[in-house]
């Protein structure tokens, strides 16, 4: 099978999700530019080409949240079925609600069961959103959450290990809070659990640094732009032991874990693990915390670091990325929208981008694919 040079979307079908009843859209491997009024279903069309990627779409929502609830009645189910370009080669993906237990949903690759960490290889995707302009300003877990989705794009088995260590936490915590209320507790267990915690946290960290080595050679090695480059840092307890040797590091990890449970449990939660790491950024030309700049400044160090990433991504694994800029254009001056059409065309990938009018599109040419969009239709042209 020959692989592709880009991970695409070349047929999407949509039933019953959010405002669509139904939609069938016949597309190339070119970037996509959707544009019409807000409210026309702009976002809703690229989430569910998010939700053809590993984790729970753009706006994190559950199965329920995307059914079609409109005046032309509630869909009982809902779906997205999607012939795409992979890195495998040309395949079906399809993901929709479970007709059984509607709540939950189910998502196939050639009509059989497949699982996040295959996605994650096989359709690699980054996204922005609106969310996004102010991360940089805004919690920890944001910043973190945003870093895991980019390392995940690169390292397709860092969903795995971050689940197995959140599955450990909560049950370590479980178990910590029946000693502080003076129940018994199996030691050997709260032990093992320490060691799942030490293990996958580990490999978390080794997955972050990583690509956060990979990206900011990226950044580095690019040429000066209209997007400023970032200095980035991950801070953390694992991170820093992993200078030393990688299972020393696991060891002490666990040791620490087993140090501080009655700290943990009277906190209610763990207090030192990959859970707590920051994501460190600087504008470097100004040399200042991202978090000081302007909020144009942030939204082009965001966008930078995205396209930085894709870039990387497309050469480390000889196919581009899917990348996903909901309203990306809408606050970017025409010599930044150019800098975004040129940085696309450079990585080569398919890239959804949507605004409420086609001339926001007008740096990208000819070199892309326009849709319309208005009350739940999209049409090519």
């Amino acid at each position: 099978m020959t692989k592709a040079s880009r991970a695409a979307v070349t047929r999407l079908k949509l039933t019953g999700f959010r405002n669509y009843a139904w939609l069938d859209l016949t597309l190339d491997s070119r970037p996509v530019c959707l544009f019409g009024p807000n409210g026309a279903g702009k976002t809703n069309l690229v989430e569910a080409v998010s939700f053809l990627g590993p984790g729970r779409g753009l706006r994190a929502a559950g199965s329920d949240a995307v059914r079609q609830r409109s005046g032309e009645g509630e869909a009982p189910v809902w779906a997205v079925h999607a012939e795409a370009e992979t890195v495998d080669g040309p395949v079906t993906l399809a993901t929709g609600a479970d007709p059984d237990n509607p709540a939950r949903r189910k998502t196939r690759l050639e009509g059989v069961a497949t699982t996040q960490t295959q996605l994650a290889r096989l359709f690699p995707m980054i996204w922005l959103t609106p969310r996004e302009d102010r991360l940089w300003a805004g919690p920890r877990s944001d910043r973190l959450r945003f870093f895991d989705r980019l390392v995940l794009a690169g390292e397709p088995g860092h969903g795995t290990q971050a689940n197995a260590y959140d599955k450990a936490m909560r049950e370590r915590q479980r178990l910590l809070e029946r000693m502080d209320e003076g129940l018994s507790v199996d030691l050997s267990w709260l032990d093992a659990l320490e060691a799942k915690m030490a293990e996958a946290g580990t490999a978390m960290a080794r997955a972050r640094l990583s690509a956060l080595n990979a990206l900011q050679g990226e950044i580095d090695d690019r040429p000066a732009s209209a997007f400023p480059k970032a200095d980035l840092a991950l801070s953390g307890y694992l991170e820093g032991l992993l200078g030393e040797d990688e299972a020393a590091a696991e060891a002490r990890f666990a040791e620490r874990l087993k140090d501080t449970r009655r700290k943990d449990g009277a906190a209610g939660r763990a207090l030192t693990g990959p859970h707590r790491t920051e994501l460190e950024a600087r504008h470097r030309e100004k040399d200042q915390v991202a978090a000081d700049c302007s909020t144009g400044e942030q939204k082009a160090l965001l966008l930078g670091l995205a396209l930085a990433h894709g870039a990387a991504l497309a050469r480390e694994r000889g196919a581009a990325p899917v990348m996903i800029f909901d309203e990306a254009c809408a606050h970017l001056d025409s010599d930044r929208r150019e800098g975004l059409a040129r940085a696309i065309a450079a990585i080569g990938c398919q890239a959804w981008l949507t605004g409420v009018e086609k001339g926001l599109f007008e740096a990208f040419g000819e070199g892309v694919q326009y849709v319309s969009v208005e009350a739940g239709r999209a049409v090519r042209g």
